[in-house]
């Protein structure tokens, strides 16, 4: 199979869906691999990297939308649309729920996305968005800290306290691997931490692994609606947002009111934007200018933290989407879909229809399911 890998045009992305090593692995297998000029620039990897490897190097982002099977990180962009073909498998975040247009788009020109953030493992772990998550979660106090700076807008906390001076109140929403990730790094600064959660079992899981690294955390079992989830939030100096409902838009979980009850110049990361945010104030940013001020507290609010750590990320991302690459490539996208249930739970539209059902319920629409198994595989 032709596999296409295009230079990423979202603001600051500097990921890459395959990295040298990938390609060696799926040219020995027999597939041809077209790759974007400077595609793998921005993670460290030179065009010479991926032509050794085995790779043909092309100017024309239009010459890699040839391909029928897209490898990329991010979702289609406005430029890329124009670039997509009937029958081209998308593999990629696709962060379609929050985007009608983006969605109108997918389903006029009858592609098909595979969902990096819906694949499941055999557990029913989200096998692709893990690292990811995790990624996130150890930069979302980083960025934080730097929300609270003066020059951002922030009033000016250093996380970390100083000499006779506390450290900040750091509050978590989520216990998910997010919400692990930003208590763990937090706690590690000398922060106070308190992680809320409505699902006891995660939260007795975040407590027992920090534990036993010697890291100090509360935990509390909180509803939105709780008066002490509201007053947890007022006294945070820095509050992140890690709750993540896959395949669909997050809950909003924190109103107004509550944010405006925190101190002026607090900050709030949300990581969950992507999906359309957790806050009645949340709305998305870049990483070229990712906050802005709302009810007086810095949002942070940028949907593609790792690509600020874009080699490390990379190596992550690719390492755990390589084997569904290669399924897909190997069996092309139909037999893989049919041979591997989590896999398929990663398509979210096929030929023009909504294959998810959280896609679906979002966009007030019915789900087609498995649409592909009316249709041999085919390989081109």
């Amino acid at each position: 199979m032709r596999i296409g890998v295009p230079r990423e045009t979202k603001d600051g992305e500097r990921r890459v869906g395959i990295v040298p090593a990938g390609v060696r692995v799926l040219a020995r297998a027999g597939h041809s691999i077209v790759i974007e000029h400077d595609a793998g620039h921005g993670s460290g990897f030179s065009d010479d990297d991926y032509a050794s490897a085995g790779a043909k190097i092309v100017a024309d982002a239009a010459d890699v939308w040839q391909c029928p099977l897209i490898v990329k990180v991010k979702e289609v962009q406005r430029a890329e649309i124009p670039l997509l073909r009937p029958a081209t498998t998308i593999f990629a975040f696709a962060q379609i729920n929050r985007d009608p247009t983006l969605l109108a788009a997918l389903l006029g020109s009858g592609v098909r996305v595979v969902a990096y953030e819906t694949v499941r493992d055999a557990r029913g772990a989200l096998p692709l968005l893990a690292p990811m998550s995790r990624i996130a979660g150890r930069l979302a106090p980083l960025v934080g800290a730097e929300a609270l700076q003066t020059d951002r807008g922030g009033n000016g906390t250093l996380l970390t306290g100083a000499d006779g001076v506390e450290a900040a109140r750091v509050v978590v929403i989520g216990a998910g691997n997010v919400g692990t990730e930003a208590a763990r790094i937090a706690a590690r600064l000398g922060c106070r931490v308190i992680v809320l959660s409505r699902g006891k079992r995660r939260l007795d899981a975040l407590a027992r692994t920090l534990a036993g690294e010697h890291l100090s955390v509360m935990t509390l079992q909180l509803g939105a609606a709780s008066a002490k989830f509201e007053g947890a939030i007022g006294a945070a100096d820095l509050l992140i947002g890690a709750v993540l409902e896959p395949g669909t838009l997050s809950p909003k979980l924190i109103s107004r009111a509550a944010l405006r009850g925190m101190r002026h110049g607090s900050a709030f990361v949300d990581v969950g934007i992507d999906q359309g945010g957790i806050a009645e104030t949340s709305r998305m940013t870049t990483l070229s200018a990712p906050t802005y001020v709302a009810e007086g507290v810095v949002h942070y609010a940028a949907p593609n933290l790792p690509a600020l750590v874009a080699r490390t990320a990379t190596f992550a991302l690719a390492a755990a989407t390589l084997p569904y690459v290669t399924a897909l490539a190997d069996a092309g996208v139909a037999g893989a879909l049919d041979g591997d249930a989590g896999l398929a739970a990663g398509a979210m539209v096929w030929d023009g229809a909504i294959t998810h059902g959280g896609l679906a319920a979002d966009a007030g629409r019915q789900a087609v399911m498995a649409p592909w198994r009316r249709q041999p595989a085919r390989v081109r």
